[in-house]
């Protein structure tokens, strides 16, 4: 996001003392990687409804404008992939301005998946075991290894199951290059995933609570993303992503400076 006219300290996470067990983080990375290349192709297969907002807090924590978008992630009757927008209010963003690295961020980054083929593009460092909402896991620090022009990346923690290997809860930011001189900063996030269906770690819930420090001063923000009622769509055809399908007035975006 660019400021008209968001990079924060990084916030430690402790592991238990003792973390370091007779564990093979090589055979984990592989094994969840592989189990993560075949959600990724499940979630593909399904259709939800994600809801972001993303609001702007003057000095007291009080909302002073927001912009938000319900989206249903559905199938056209040929079996294309399409989002239709059912829900765009006008935006009372004051300061703030979506870029098309936040498209990004939304669609790839905060539901943060690490493949099998995404391996190498990856540092990918043990750090111990913890317990994600009780869960037993495995947590990795990650971080590109080198980024290329027009690509965004996740830096930051994951969290890993230590039975199902996938992924169940993601800590940290978007990342990736820009133009120089850019203003562009972006927020540090959580993202949490519930098992759907009996299987499958999909992402649920996304929030970031952070302030985005730009060259003319600091912005608190607060953004929610929620992924609901997941539904697995049955049909015997070739799945495309199509065009965005906006059914409502999209929200207006702030002149540029």
């Amino acid at each position: 996001m660019r400021l008209l006219a968001w990079i924060l300290p990084l916030l430690a996470v402790s592991l238990p003392a003792g973390a370091a067990d007779e564990v093979n983080p090589e055979e984990v990375i592989k094994k969840f990687a592989a189990k993560e290349a075949e959600f990724s192709k499940a979630r593909e297969n399904y259709t939800y409804r994600q809801t972001f907002r993303i609001m702007e807090l003057d000095n007291s924590g009080n909302v002073r404008g927001r912009l938000e978008m319900v989206s249903d992630i559905i199938f056209s009757p040929d079996g294309k992939r399409t989002e239709r927008v059912v829900h765009a209010p006008v935006s009372t963003l004051k300061n703030l301005l979506l870029t098309p690295e936040d498209e990004q961020d939304l669609r790839n980054v905060q539901p943060f998946v690490l493949t099998t083929d995404q391996i190498p593009n990856y540092d990918i460092r043990y750090l111990g075991k913890q317990k994600a909402d009780e869960i037993p896991c495995y947590v990795f620090a990650v971080k590109p290894r080198k980024m290329e022009p027009g690509q965004r990346y996740f830096e930051g923690q994951i969290w890993v199951d230590d039975r199902d290997l996938q992924i169940v809860k993601t800590y940290g930011k978007g990342v990736g290059l820009l133009k120089k001189g850019s203003d562009n900063q972006f927020p540090r996030f959580e993202t949490y995933r519930e098992q759907i269906d009996g299987k499958y770690w999909f992402p649920t819930y996304t929030r970031a609570d952070d302030t985005l420090r730009f060259q003319t001063g600091p912005q608190p923000i607060r953004m929610i993303v929620k992924y609901e009622n997941y539904k697995q769509f049955k049909a015997d055809t070739t799945i495309k992503f199509g065009e965005v399908v906006e059914e409502s007035k999209p929200p207006a975006t702030p002149p540029k400076p």
